[in-house]
């Protein structure tokens, strides 16, 4: 294994404090300095994990030389422009969902990292869940056949949480139901049609001009015959907190349990007899990872539910994916490689839900995903 080591800087340290032990174990990575804009907070962080390097102003952590990537965990808002800055620092960038909040930020953010060289990921949970990685499992040994259809869902309760959620339209918030539609097969979203579904209180209206309380999205595969349905829900629709996958192939199918906690439904073929249905207890993923950061799969950083960030509890602990998405970061900076996803792939699948809540404003007009977001052919080059 490399020596390298990649000095890393978190900004954000709320549910951005779950990955900083990750680092600290990472055998190629160097948890060099945290970014929080109060005082007190930065400080009583960097005491429980011995981080001297401290910073409350974000533009003050850019100008330090010794910082080769930042992994950006802020608000939703703020994505788009701080990883801006952070490529035009020449700094290494990963970002918590989504990439941005608009299509001029994704659009900049893929044009920096062509034209710099830099490395740009962001930081999807679900393509790095257990119950992904099971399914991708199948998918590469071809126990699934070949895939016929996929479906996934992002429902959660945003009642309560801060400023910048009351009223946002379901699908601006989507990656964690369109990454894993798109990254079993590493397809790309050629264009997407969806439709707006009943209606959120009048209060929250204003903030967004969005009325939908569910949004629903079928998805266009580029060169390919697939595609996929995804839908999303914020407000006044009641589900127990559900981020889903399944997946459909012609030998077997997976579907995600309708109830947090309970196994898989795998479905196999048995022609002409009826398919078998079986409960499947997903196995861990631990294996793929350095032995230092292995523990964090099956556990977070803190003892007790109590002191989790909020999306992590209600997220299950996001399927033991935080040490999988650090070193798929860190090995892309050591090895000179892309990560999964790069800044096209990410801007493909964030700008899925931007453009499908267009569409569904437009009653399910069927919409092309921007340019920038698709790869660059052999023609095009």
């Amino acid at each position: 294994m490399s020596q390298k080591k990649i000095k890393i800087a978190i900004v954000g340290l709320g549910f951005g404090a779950e990955f900083i032990p990750i680092y600290k174990k990472h055998p190629n990575a160097e948890m060099y300095a945290i970014c929080q804009r109060t005082r007190s907070k930065v400080d009583e962080i960097g005491d429980a994990f011995g981080i001297d390097k401290r910073y409350t102003d974000y533009d003050e952590l850019l100008k330090d030389p010794e910082i080769d990537a930042v992994h950006i965990n802020t608000p939703i808002p703020d994505h788009g422009s701080q990883s801006i800055k952070a490529l035009k620092a020449g700094k290494h960038v990963a970002c918590t969902v989504p990439m941005a909040t608009t299509l001029d930020e994704c659009e900049e953010i893929v044009r920096l990292t062509e034209k710099t060289g830099l490395t740009y990921m962001m930081m999807e949970t679900v393509v790095y869940a257990r119950e992904f990685l099971y399914m991708k499992e199948l998918y590469e040994k071809g126990e699934l056949g070949k895939v016929q259809f996929l479906k996934a869902s992002h429902q959660q309760d945003m009642e309560g949480w801060p400023n910048y959620w009351p009223g946002l339209p379901p699908m601006h918030y989507a990656t964690h139901c369109v990454g894993p539609v798109l990254g079993l097969t590493r397809a790309e979203a050629e264009y997407v049609s969806c439709f707006g579904s009943g209606t959120i209180s009048e209060e929250l209206h204003s903030h967004y001009n969005s009325p939908y309380a569910v949004e629903t999205t079928h998805i266009k595969f580029r060169n390919s015959d697939l595609s996929a349905q995804v839908y999303r829900s914020l407000f006044d629709v009641a589900r127990q907190y559900r981020e889903s996958f399944e997946v459909y192939g012609v030998k077997k199918s997976v579907e995600w349990p309708l109830i947090e906690g309970n196994p898989l439904v795998v479905h196999t073929a048995k022609r002409p007899e009826p398919e078998i249905p079986e409960e499947v207890q997903c196995p861990d993923y631990a294996h793929l990872l350095p032995e230092p950061i292995q523990r964090f799969t099956t556990r977070g950083v803190y003892d007790s539910d109590e002191q989790q960030h909020l999306s992590f509890t209600q997220g299950a602990g996001h399927g033991g994916s935080h040490p999988h998405l650090v070193h798929e970061f860190v090995d892309a900076l050591v090895n000179s490689k892309d990560p999964y996803p790069n800044a096209r792939q990410s801007a493909n699948i964030t700008c899925v839900g931007i453009v499908a809540h267009e569409s569904a404003k437009e009653g399910g007009k069927v919409m092309r995903m921007p340019e920038f977001t698709l790869s660059i052919s052999e023609t095009e080059k």
